[in-house]
């Protein structure tokens, strides 16, 4: 408290502390670590009144009443994970001032918010933002920064290693991090607003979040709280060991800094770091009406802390605090490893523990199911998604005659195992990972939560109910999902059909219960010339273009320090770009077929069911006749079909459709559910009758021959009811 004079002013603390990491009293300053506005680059705390008229956008105070989209359940998000900087710095329809910075998204007639209307007109419900707080490792000031020579970076090869050197001399000085380097939570980022000095970046995060939320779009703020970027009484980004030094971040039994979060981890068991991430978390919900947090490394938070934290959200009300905080989503990465494994710091918030709590984590199960092998295995690896039981890693095509019903029988008893264990992880994370439902295993049904996932202990399904898995296939971290099928098949198909692919991965993570996940770029076959840890790789390799013109396919060989040992993987794909890189009509036609995929999912309560009682109950796995649980059934390689029962007359879940037959298809082969597994009075979904693309019309439905999906395809068939009064084409039940 003081006088009205000292907002605007900077401050900063000076303090005599003893620092057990040099064994001595330290005279350090620090600047707040409760800091809610800054001086560039953070050297100063700025005194601010958020509550000031002129830090509000107009209407700021009635936008969680009157223009916040409606959101029902947490079960109907689908969110969209996007970079500030990626959605505009390389949009030429975007004024050269807005590029990179909060206020593009305000810039109604650029092509990246126009298509970020279409993705919310068919059916995105929030944008995740990465981080988007003050992190350290971008200067904020652009007279600080550094930039490559674009004409010579365009004048390399698609295979040269020659981009890679030139953006490597500038990459700790340019505009580009995915901010991963937290130094003050709760102030946002000042390289991302037009003035870095002081409350700007406050105003337009707050013009950002409202013009979002009337495209209809929420938005999700990508928080770190396991880490900080620096520590120790010197470093000018330390914030937190300056203050305290030794209790906010966590010890080993040796006595250094825990960095299994990289560096600096965090330990939120300690009282007052868990009360500073909870109210941080209230303070950008309540003061910038944020609608859920994704929490980088959550398996490193205390599972108190977090559910303290839905606790203190859920407190949260209209008419007190302007937001309604039981609406705030929370998910994050639940991966239990180093020093809080196994519970060892207090129970943590991993994805164990996690199961009943409504809180979220991603299913890496699913992802890794779906893709093959994981983020740390060899690229080439296939999963059911990309070839597992017809495609061979050394580069042969093993379904040699695509014209033939079968594929070859798999070629041992590892790789049965392989896929056995593949289709029960992808066909559990289909029904949203649930510990309760029951999925085919050779051994007959069995319950999600008692097969083992790694070890006898950790099963593979850990979620009690469907809005605790949020099932991805890419995501910012690794390579993009069109990479990642020129990895792993890019030698073996031909651009068309690695296209088809793209659209039946998202086809999988659109059509399963749980919440969906997509990465910016799934729908445009976005690509980082295979870069697979892009944070630090400036806007070469990763621009965002939503037009579809200038595809990143070929920019060079990606940065060698994360991929140098799969660069003589990489050089040959990369040179055979005229193969290899899609064209914009190919791009448009994949963001149509998303949109459509959008459409489908909203049309139905079916495909976001809001219980595991729900899910178990009205989804049953077709086909499940001889060779089923391998992935090569008798029917065809890589497909799967499952039934949704919308429920008897009277009794309806789904108006408008009495059940859903879904059938994906990522096999070279057409798909066929025979007549007795289906009946009669079934036909394509109205959104892909009408489909864009020519090959899921040619879906066939007959007595004969049952449900035939052609190859790399994705189908949704539908048994309608009668129509009921006042249903509008398109619209979800409420």
């Amino acid at each position: 408290q003081g006088p009205r004079r000292w907002v605007g002013m900077y401050y900063s603390y000076a303090l005599d502390v003893y620092t057990p990491s040099t064994g001595q009293l330290e005279r350090v300053e620090a600047t707040d670590p409760y800091s809610q506005s800054l001086a560039a680059d953070g050297l100063k705390t700025q005194i601010v009144d958020l509550d000031a008229e002129e830090l509000k956008p107009e209407g700021w105070d009635s936008l969680a009443q009157q223009e916040k989209p409606t959101l029902y359940s947490h079960e109907d998000i689908v969110a969209y994970e996007l970079h500030v900087r990626d959605f505009s710095a390389g949009d030429p329809t975007c004024p050269a001032e807005a590029r990179g910075k909060f206020v593009a998204f305000c810039e109604d007639a650029t092509t990246g918010v126009q298509h970020l209307k279409k993705l919310a007109q068919a059916g995105i419900t929030h944008v995740h933002l990465l981080p988007s707080f003050d992190f350290a490792t971008v200067p904020e000031r652009p007279e600080d920064q550094m930039a490559p020579d674009e004409k010579l970076l365009g004048s390399l090869g698609p295979d040269s290693d020659g981009q890679q050197v030139l953006l490597g001399a500038v990459a700790d000085k340019d505009a580009y991090n995915w901010g991963y380097d937290p130094v003050h939570w709760g102030v946002p980022e000042g390289s991302y607003a037009t003035d870095p000095d002081g409350s700007c970046r406050v105003l337009e995060f707050r013009r950002m979040v409202q013009a979002l939320n009337r495209m209809g779009l929420r938005v999700v703020l990508d928080v770190v709280y396991t880490h900080t970027f620096a520590s120790g009484p010197h470093s000018r980004y330390s914030v937190l060991d300056k203050i305290v030094p030794g209790y906010y971040l966590r010890m080993s039994e040796y006595g250094h800094v825990e960095a299994s979060c990289v560096a600096n981890n965090t330990a939120s068991e300690r009282a007052m770091c868990g009360r500073l991430i909870r109210d941080d978390l209230v303070h950008w919900c309540r003061d910038f009406k944020v609608d859920g947090f994704r929490f980088d490394l959550m398996g490193h938070l205390m599972l108190d802390t977090a559910l303290g934290a839905r606790d203190d959200l859920n407190m949260l009300t209209l008419d007190r605090d302007g937001v309604n905080g039981k609406e705030v989503y929370m998910y994050g990465e639940g991966w239990d490893f180093g020093e809080v494994a196994g519970n060892a710091r207090g129970k943590n918030a991993c994805q164990a523990n996690l199961a009943g709590t409504s809180i979220g984590s991603f299913n890496d199960r699913f992802r890794d199911a779906a893709m093959g092998g994981s983020p740390f295995s060899d690229p080439r690896s296939h999963g059911f998604l990309t070839g597992a039981g017809w495609a061979d890693r050394r580069g042969r095509w093993v379904y040699n005659a695509p014209s033939e019903r079968h594929a070859q029988p798999l070629r041992d008893e590892v790789e049965g195992s392989q896929a056995w264990d593949q289709s029960v992880r992808f066909k559990l994370g289909l029904a949203g990972n649930l510990r309760s439902f029951e999925v085919p295993t050779p051994e007959g049904p069995r319950r999600g939560e008692s097969i083992p996932c790694g070890g006898p202990e950790l099963p593979v399904a850990y979620a009690w109910d469907p809005v605790e898995t949020v099932n991805y296939v890419a995501c910012h971290d690794n390579q993009t999902l069109f990479d990642m099928l020129c990895m792993k098949l890019g030698s073996q198909l031909p651009l068309q059909m690695l296209c088809r692919l793209n659209h039946v991965a998202v086809a999988s993570v659109a059509l399963a219960q749980g919440v969906p996940f997509f990465h910016a770029g799934d729908e445009l076959l976005r690509s980082k010339s295979l870069d697979r840890d892009s944070y630090n790789s400036g806007d070469w390799f990763n621009a965002l273009d939503f037009s579809g013109e200038r595809h990143r396919f070929g920019a060079g060989l990606p940065p060698k320090a994360k991929n140098g040992p799969w660069w003589p993987l990489m050089r040959p794909l990369l040179a055979d770009v005229e193969n290899l890189r899609p064209s914009a009509v190919q791009v448009r036609a994949a963001t149509k077929g998303f949109l459509e995929l959008l459409e489908v999912r909203k049309s139905s309560p079916l495909l976001g069911l809001k219980s595991a009682m729900d899910v178990s109950k009205r989804m049953r796995f077709l086909g499940e006749g001889r060779g089923a649980w391998t992935g090569q059934s008798e029917w065809g390689a890589g497909a799967v079909a499952w039934e949704l029962d919308g429920g008897a007359p009277g009794a309806e879940l789904d108006p408008r459709f009495r059940r859903l037959v879904v059938v994906l298809n990522a096999g070279p082969g057409a798909h066929r559910v025979p007549w007795k597994e289906v009946g009669a009075g079934l036909q394509l979904h109205p959104v892909l009758a009408a489909s864009n693309d020519p090959v899921v019309r040619t879906c066939v439905v007959g007595a004969g021959l049952g449900l035939v999906v052609p190859p790399f395809t994705a189908a949704v068939f539908v048994e309608p009811r009668p129509e009921p009064p006042g249903w509008h084409e398109g619209g979800r039940a409420p």
